[in-house]
């Protein structure tokens, strides 16, 4: 009998409860007291899934993460909520009313396409996988409107549906969850893959079942190269609190469309197709873009709206002389700006009693800790250093914080 059965009898639901707030450090005391009135292989199992469902809180909320049912890479690998949803909207506001989710792993996507009303058919190759999602739908009242099926994508006719979404595995190594994807393709090292090829299944795969369905979204990694992104598709790269989570690869929107979405918001960068900013001395304000609009080669957009350039052709930084509101980038006003010397830099520090130092880096070779080790800051103000180049030189442009007036920030 594996974990999940035996978690979902009565005696095993109710030892979830009991062990729901288990901290690490009590688990053996708690585990030697259950282990008295209920079998080890039970005990096991359900501290074991409340350490996942702990951990699952961060992308699921508390609220669900506390009843849905978990495997380590499901935890690992799931779209976060907010990121699901946000997609799920993106479909229904498309018009989609059905969506076949290949690759389904433990349902956090169908989850959100069933919440905004949109019928699903759930379809992962890997036993347990398939019975998590199962189980998560049924948990969360959304049996009715989400199918789940135990299959090979690359068999499953998904003419039926007004939707298709392909979340690929990119991960290598049997636990990496390559081989309980798409397709029987299964790898011999860990870690992630970059070659969108080594996907399993691959991306050539993905685009073609894409092309079959009305509509589609391929969630890729954001690393994913810019070519390798198909003329009639739209390319989205997305954020999540200012971390770049993923790319989506769009079919029956707009071909050729590139975007940055900023989540929460959402708050989306549309491309111009504008040529790079000019480079320009380094003004009284630094902005710092998004990783999303980064990844998404929307720096010149971003710089366009705060009539910016770059410090340095190779460096997404935007520098401007004036304070103004973005929704894609965080502002900075620049105190000083010095060629890299760390013995200058201590000294202004120590001089300003900075003990709260902020190191950024772009272009610079200089790991933050280690800077930190050689400047020591003590005091009671605080600052942040960029390290970086100006204009090809290595540089440290020093600041802080500065807010946009509100009444004009951009929705």
């Amino acid at each position: 009998m594996n974990d999940l059965a035996l978690l979902l009898t009565p005696e095993g639901r109710a030892l979830l409860d009991e062990v729901r707030d288990t901290a690490p450090a009590d688990e053996l005391a708690v585990a030697t007291r259950l282990r008295r009135d209920h079998p080890a292989e039970l005990v096991s199992a359900a501290l074991g899934q409340a350490r996942l469902r702990q951990r699952a809180v961060a992308k699921f909320g508390a609220a669900d993460a506390g009843r849905m049912f978990f495997t380590p890479n499901g935890v690992e690998q799931s779209t976060r909520t907010s990121i699901a949803a946000y997609r799920a909207e993106r479909f229904r506001n498309l018009g989609v009313t059905s969506v076949a989710d290949l690759c389904c792993g433990i349902g956090g996507d169908a989850i959100a396409f069933a919440r905004a009303g949109i019928r699903v058919l759930a379809v992962d190759r890997d036993p347990v996988t398939a019975a998590v999602a199962r189980a998560n739908a049924e948990v969360l009242g959304l049996g009715e409107l989400i199918e789940v099926r135990e299959a090979d994508v690359t068999q499953v006719d998904t003419g039926g549906y007004d939707a298709v979404f392909v979340d690929p595995a990119r991960r290598g190594g049997r636990s990496g969850g390559a081989a309980r994807r798409g397709s029987p393709q299964a790898f011999g090292t860990g870690g992630r893959i970059f070659d969108p090829e080594a996907y399993s299944p691959p991306l050539s795969w993905a685009i073609e079942a894409a092309r079959t369905a009305p509509s589609a979204a391929l969630k890729v990694a954001p690393g994913i190269p810019h070519e390798a992104v198909p003329a009639d598709a739209e390319a989205e790269w997305i954020s999540d609190g200012g971390d770049v989570k993923e790319a989506v690869v769009w079919f029956g929107t707009e071909p050729g469309l590139v975007r940055a979405t900023l989540l929460p918001g959402p708050r989306t960068l549309l491309g111009k197709g504008l040529p790079d900013p000019q480079v320009r001395p380094v003004g009284r304000y630094l902005y710092e873009p998004d990783g999303a609009v980064i990844r998404a080669h929307l720096v010149a957009e971003a710089a366009e709206q705060l009539d910016g350039g770059l410090i340095d052709p190779t460096i997404a930084y935007v520098t401007a002389d004036d304070l103004r509101p973005t929704g894609y980038a965080s502002a900075y006003e620049i105190t000083d700006r010095l060629p890299f010397n760390v013995k200058k830099l201590k000294a202004l520090l120590r001089e300003r009693e900075v003990g709260t130092l902020t190191v950024k880096k772009r272009g610079s070779a200089v790991e933050p800790e280690e800077l930190r080790r050689k400047v020591k800051p003590q005091g009671p103000n605080a600052a942040t250093v960029f390290l970086t180049r100006v204009a090809g030189a290595p540089a440290m442009l020093i600041g802080a914080p500065a807010t946009p007036p509100a009444a004009t920030a951009q929705p």
